[in-house]
């Protein structure tokens, strides 16, 4: 698994933060993701994913 990131996709609401703090970050500058682990270990899969889904702007990814 490895997440994409669109940064200028992504709008700051942090909910991937709020799903998953350990992969998942937001810049000081402007709020928008940083990803802290692009390739996750197996045991965060379940709340990589739900990220994904709780994006409101649709930024993430999972390839």
């Amino acid at each position: 698994m490895r997440i994409k990131a669109d940064t200028d996709v992504c709008i700051g609401a942090g909910m991937c933060v709020l799903t998953a703090a350990d992969v998942f970050d937001q810049s000081e500058e402007d709020g928008t993701v940083v990803v802290l682990l692009p390739e996750p270990p197996a045991d965060k899969e379940g709340a990589v994913r739900r990220a994904v889904q709780v994006c409101p702007s649709g930024a993430l990814s999972i390839s």
